[in-house]
């Protein structure tokens, strides 16, 4: 049973500028350059998954990055504007206390969605888009190893 509750921050505010505007229209949900560059690097080890589904037993309107079925891992690529990166973090000048909200509000889903999906068995992994993919890539191949000796044993 889940305890999130959204976050309304309200209207969204209109954009502070045309070259804001653009920016905010094409950032996309999925295939950003840090998610095709994991992904890239998690096939090349021989990794084989699932992009942008919802796993089974799980809430149907959120989504993972990239599933590895047969290990049970979850990865999530996370920008470090959308998710708050401690080390990347910062509020737009504008309309601060609403993006502060917003962004809030996304965090908080975040933490249910690991919650959730721990409950049904999966294993989560945040990986920051910051974050150097062959490196992230070997952090996931080895934890896929691992699954696959504990599950046999």
């Amino acid at each position: 049973m889940s305890t999130y509750q959204y976050i309304d921050p309200g209207p969204t505010p209109p954009a502070t500028s045309p070259a804001t505007a653009k920016v905010m229209r094409k950032t996309g949900r999925r295939d950003t350059q840090p998610e095709l560059n994991l992904r890239r690097a998690l096939h090349r080890r021989g990794l084989r998954f699932l992009v942008d589904v919802s796993p089974r037993g799980t809430n149907r309107r959120r989504r993972v990055d990239i599933l590895l079925r047969g290990a049970r891992i979850a990865v999530f690529v996370d920008g470090c504007f959308w998710r708050s990166c401690p080390v990347h973090a910062h509020l737009p000048k504008s309309n601060r206390d609403w993006w502060q909200r917003k962004l809030e509000g996304v965090v908080r889903r975040d933490r249910d969605s690991d919650a959730e999906l721990t409950a049904a068995g999966w294993l989560v992994v945040r990986v920051w888009e910051h974050e150097d993919p062959e490196v992230a890539a070997d952090r996931i191949a080895h934890l896929v190893q691992e699954r696959r000796v504990h599950r046999r044993s």
